[in-house]
C-alpha cells in the first residue's frame, strides 16, 4: 500500500537537467509547488517557505514536484558509495552498475547517503553527483519507477531542509533524516519532535525517520514520539535500525494506512514482517539482494518454513555485515563480485587476513545467493557442502 502522502500523486517527471559533476542542479520546469497534500503541521498551507525561496535564488532550480514512486512493501538496499581505490574519487560506473545489479534482483528501492553510503564522508556536492548517478542509472536500465531515498540527516534543521531539497533537484523522491546529536545534553523533551515536524514543514519531499541510536550518540526514539510524527502528512515512514520489534509493532499498529514502518537490518526481515512492518531497509542486500528479497516474497506467499530456515541463513550472513561495517561489505564485494575497493580515509582498509575473515563470513550466503539467482534448479543444489553447510543444502533442497 503506497504512503499515506502519495496515494493520489499523479505528476509526471520533472525536467531536470542533472549535472553529474554536482556543480549544477538545474531545473527545466515551471513555478514551485509542494504537492497537494502538504501542509504544515498546524494545518497551514506551507507551500513556500522563506528558506525555499532563499534556497532557490542561490540554487538556480525553481521546481518541486511531488513524487509519482510510491513506496512499495519490500527490501530496500542502502548503497554504497564507491571510490577509485588511489585517488578516492567518486567511482560512478561502479555506483551506477551497482544499483542496476540490485534492482534486477528484487529490492524494489534504494538509499543513498545511508549509513553504508559514507555520506559523512562526501561533499555536498559529491552528495548529489551520488543520488543524480543513481538515478540515471535506473532511469537508463528501464527501473524508472523505482524510488530513490536519500539521506538527509545534519546537526541543524536548516542544513537538514537544505540537503532535502538538494535530494529533490538530484532525482531523490524522499529523504531519511537522522536525529541530531552533538549537542544531546542541552535537548530537551521537544527538540527531537520539533527537529523533525520543521523539517517536514519545509521539504519539498516526504520524510522517512531514521532510529539508528548507535549512529547518534545513543538517542534512541520512542515509539510515542515516532507514532505522533507518523500523523504529519509529509513523514511517511521510519527506519528502525534500533532493533527493536516491539516498538515496530506498536509504531505499525498506530500509524495512519501506508505509513511504511521498515525494520533497519536484514537479520530481523520475517520478525518486523510478523510484528506489521512493511519491509526493511538493509545493508545486507548489497551484496546478497535475491536472497534478502526471498525472505519477504517467501512470507508474502505464505510458505513460512521456507522462510524461516532462509531468514536463518540471512542472519548469520548479515552478523559478518554487522561486525565488519562499510568495511567488511566493500571487501566482500572486492572478493566475490570484483569491486567494491575501500572507504575513504580514515576508515581503514582490511589486511589479507581480515579479507579472508570475510569471505568466509559471507560464504554460506553467497551460496544461497548463487543457487536463487540460477533459479533454484536442482543441479544447482550445493550437496558437496552439506557438512558445512546442513542448513542451507536442506533449505535448497526444499525450494527447488
Amino acid at each position: 500500500m503506497p504512503p499515506h502522502t502519495n496515494e493520489h500523486s499523479g505528476h509526471s517527471d520533472s525536467d531536470l537537467a542533472l549535472s553529474l559533476s554536482g556543480l549544477a542542479l538545474h531545473s527545466e520546469a515551471g513555478a514551485p509547488h509542494l504537492g497537494s497534500n502538504h501542509r504544515a503541521s498546524n494545518g497551514k498551507k506551507n507551500r513556500r517557505s522563506i528558506l525555499t525561496d532563499s534556497y532557490l535564488k542561490t540554487h538556480n532550480g525553481n521546481s518541486f514536484c511531488e513524487t509519482h514512486r510510491p513506496l512499495r512493501p519490500g527490501i530496500y538496499a542502502p548503497t554504497p558509495a564507491f571510490f577509485d581505490p588511489h585517488t578516492e574519487d567518486l567511482d560512478l560506473p561502479t555506483i551506477k552498475s551497482h544499483s542496476v545489479r540490485l534492482v534486477k534482483a528484487g529490492v524494489v528501492g534504494l538509499v543513498t547517503q545511508g549509513s553504508n553510503g559514507e555520506a559523512v564522508h562526501l561533499s555536498q556536492s559529491e552528495r548529489r553527483t551520488v543520488t543524480a548517478a543513481t538515478r540515471k542509472a535506473l532511469d537508463d536500465a528501464g527501473f524508472s519507477h523505482v524510488p530513490v531515498i536519500v539521506g538527509c540527516g545534519a546537526q541543524s534543521t536548516r542544513e537538514s531542509i537544505e540537503l532535502c531539497h538538494d535530494a529533490m533537484l538530484s532525482g531523490g523522491d524522499y529523504a531519511m533524516v537522522l536525529p541530531p546529536a552533538y549537542y544531546r545534553a542541552l535537548y530537551n523533551g521537544e527538540s527531537q519532535y520539533e527537529f523533525f515536524s520543521d523539517i517536514a514543514n519545509d521539504s519539498p519531499i516526504p520524510i522517512l525517520i531514521y532510529n539508528y541510536p548507535g549512529a547518534v550518540a545513543g538517542i534512541d526514539l520512542d515509539s510515542d514520539t515516532i507514532t505522533k510524527l507518523s500523523k504529519h502528512p509529509n513523514i511517511v515512514g521510519c527506519k528502525l535500525t534500533c532493533g527493536n520489534t516491539g516498538k515496530l509493532a506498536r509504531v505499525a499498529n498506530a500509524a495512519p494506512s501506508g505509513f511504511m514502518t521498515m525494520g533497519g537490518s536484514s537479520d530481523f526481515t520475517l520478525q518486523s514482517l510478523i510484528a506489521g512492518g512493511k519491509g526493511v531497509i538493509g545493508g545486507l542486500a548489497n551484496i546478497a539482494p535475491k536472497a534478502c528479497a526471498e525472505v519477504f516474497n517467501l512470507y508474502v506467499e505464505g510458505r513460512n518454513e521456507e522462510a524461516e530456515k532462509m531468514q536463518a541463513v540471512v542472519a548469520r550472513g548479515d552478523w559478518g555485515a554487522i561486525k565488519g561495517g562499510v568495511v567488511g561489505t566493500k571487501s566482500c564485494l572486492q572478493t566475490y563480485f570484483g569491486y567494491g575497493g575501500f572507504g575513504r580515509r580514515p576508515l581503514p582498509r582490511p589486511t589479507p587476513a581480515q579479507d579472508a575473515v570475510y569471505k568466509e563470513d559471507f560464504e554460506e550466503l553467497l551460496l544461497l545467493e548463487e543457487f536463487l539467482m540460477n533459479g533454484c534448479r536442482d543441479s544447482g543444489i550445493h550437496s558437496d557442502r552439506i557438512k558445512e553447510f546442513p542448513q542451507l543444502v536442506e533449505l535448497e533442497r526444499m525450494l527447488v
